[in-house]
């Protein structure tokens, strides 16, 4: 069983949307949300709520949570939103670089195989990745509903085909 670390800024929108879509999908995986800048104990935006009821999701208990060094030691994989998640955590963090990578890169490279998840991710060599524009899920803060709703859906395509790939092992 993998641990799954999503992060983004605040863990108020992007990882508890990937979080929470996640936890829908399988039960085979330990899966959690921190934020690089959150203040913790708060609870997802009213947006990201909305977005999520949408998709008939919830996460009623959800409360953001600051990045700390014990989630990376627990994560087998960090998935983050943008190249400066990647850069965050290899300025902070750097013995986790080589398991962290982009939820649209992990999506499209983390292939189905009989391999061990070590190694699968081992693979994609995250820690010499440069993150590139196609990388980037754009943060909806500050954005009306329609934005929160549009960044669920592009999650939710992601988290669509991370799930197949992993399902896949």
């Amino acid at each position: 069983m993998a641990n799954l670390l999503f992060v983004c800024t605040g863990n108020a929108a992007r990882s508890v949307m990937a979080v929470t879509m996640m936890r829908d999908m399988t039960s085979k995986m330990e899966i959690r949300g921190a934020g690089t800048f959150s203040i913790s104990g708060l609870p997802m935006s009213q947006r990201t709520r909305e977005a999520l009821a949408k998709m008939n999701l919830s996460d009623p208990h959800h409360r953001s949570q600051q990045l700390e060094s014990e989630d990376c030691h627990w994560a087998d994989l960090i998935i983050v939103f943008e190249a400066e998640h990647v850069q965050y955590i290899r300025r902070k963090h750097p013995e986790v670089s080589s398991i962290t990578g982009t939820l649209p890169r992990i999506a499209k490279f983390l292939k189905a195989s009989q391999a061990d998840f070590g190694h699968r991710v081992s693979a994609m060599q995250l820690d010499d990745v440069i993150p590139e524009p196609w990388e980037e899920v754009q943060d909806p803060a500050g954005g009306d509903q329609g934005i929160f709703d549009a960044c669920a859906e592009e999650i939710n395509g992601y988290i669509s085909s991370l799930q197949e790939n992993l399902n896949g092992q």
